[in-house]
């Protein structure tokens, strides 16, 4: 008997969930947050200033890294959705996906996080 150990299908797919429920849960406390301005614009200012803190700042790049990776996965998951044929190549295509992400990544995070340097 074999035990199924995994592989970049399963990764896919859990990094997928991951991020998509992360995006889904700075969407509601955005939410929130902006409907803080009911209890005034002194109370609001002060509650929105705690984001200008350099964790915000490495928390917004986690979050553009998770709205990067869903969009990218998405679009993966669509291509072989459209043609069935590339399912043959589905682990080449999450590494074009990866190597994607990372030449994008990177100058990105690079950009958000220089007032912290």
């Amino acid at each position: 008997m074999s035990v199924y150990r995994g592989g970049v299908g399963q990764w896919s797919w859990a990094l997928h969930r991951i991020t998509g429920v992360g995006v889904l849960l700075f969407l509601c406390v955005h939410i929130l947050d902006t409907a803080l301005i009911i209890l005034g614009p002194e109370q609001y200012n002060t509650i929105v200033a705690f984001y200008r803190l350099p964790f915000f700042r490495v928390m917004e790049v986690g979050l553009f890294a998770s709205l990067l990776f869903h969009a990218l996965n998405g679009l993966r998951i669509i291509l072989i959705d459209w043609w069935v044929e590339l399912m043959r190549f589905h682990k080449a295509l999450f590494t074009v996906q990866m190597v994607c992400f990372t030449c994008l990544m990177i100058p990105i995070a690079w950009i958000m996080l220089r007032p912290l340097f």
